[in-house]
């Protein structure tokens, strides 16, 4: 079974619960991952009143909250990848971690574009909405193909950003990927496509999770999954309304 989530990995699931026990279902990852997106939403809505962001100035207190929550991410990320079952007290601090760095991400962008914050969270709980109902009517089907392109344009989608990353450290740009033009905008678009397409597969994954009865904690483990594909697909959107908003 293969994912372009490097979280959900393909043998995530090859384990099996023992002999009468409680197994993972889709149910108890839905309230999982509904539990995680509220501790999202609680700690980005406590930066955003206590750190407020005006002219697209971010205030010097708010600096060693996000390096804190970007780095703590980070950690509990590797964590929680090596250590499944650990999922269920990792999972919840990353979910705070990444609360805070999208917190200021968000009151950022919304500073100098007023409501982009509410747009972004908006669209990207349509799209996780759309295509949920989309896979379990079985309209998108999580083919071998199917997973294997999303998988191949995952990883080129990271190789771009790694190799904007490194160039920045030597003082040089890419354009096409930041920039507001035609080009630009089409590329960003084509990344929310792609970031949207990995919750097929993650819903795929979870579901195959509760068909080989995976124990219990893989609920927390899989939610976590789910999670950092949704913070992904919302920074591309909110990064994708900035380069519309700024046309304007």
């Amino acid at each position: 079974m293969r994912t372009a989530n490097p979280i959900l990995r393909a043998n995530t699931f090859d384990l099996r619960a023992a002999p009468n026990t409680t197994t993972m279902t889709i149910m108890g990852t839905v309230h999982k991952t509904a539990f995680l997106v509220l501790i999202v939403l609680g700690f980005a809505m406590w930066v955003w009143k206590e750190f407020p962001v005006v002219g697209g100035r971010i205030p010097a207190g708010l600096y060693p909250w996000l390096i804190g929550g970007v780095i703590g991410g980070l950690v509990m990320a590797l964590v929680t990848r090596f250590k499944m079952d650990a999922a269920r007290f990792t999972a919840p601090i990353y979910a705070a971690c990444e609360g805070i760095v999208l917190g200021g991400i968000s009151a950022l962008f919304d500073s100098i574009y007023p409501g982009i914050a509410i747009q972004a969270t908006g669209l990207t709980a349509t799209t996780l909405l759309a295509l949920l109902f989309a896979y379990r009517s079985g309209l998108i089907r999580a083919t071998e193909n199917f997973k294997l392109g999303v998988t191949a344009a995952t990883g080129a989608v990271c190789l771009l950003y790694l190799a904007s990353w490194l160039l920045g450290m030597f003082g040089i740009q890419m354009p096409l990927l930041h920039d507001n033009g035609i080009l630009g905008i089409g590329i960003s678009m084509v990344i929310v496509v792609i970031a949207a397409l990995n919750l097929v597969l993650d819903f795929d994954f979870i579901e195959q999770g509760q068909a080989k009865g995976a124990p219990k904690h893989m609920e927390w483990y899989a939610s976590f999954g789910l999670l950092v594909t949704l913070v992904w697909l919302y920074i591309e959107t909110l990064r994708l309304l900035s380069k519309l908003q700024s046309r304007d």
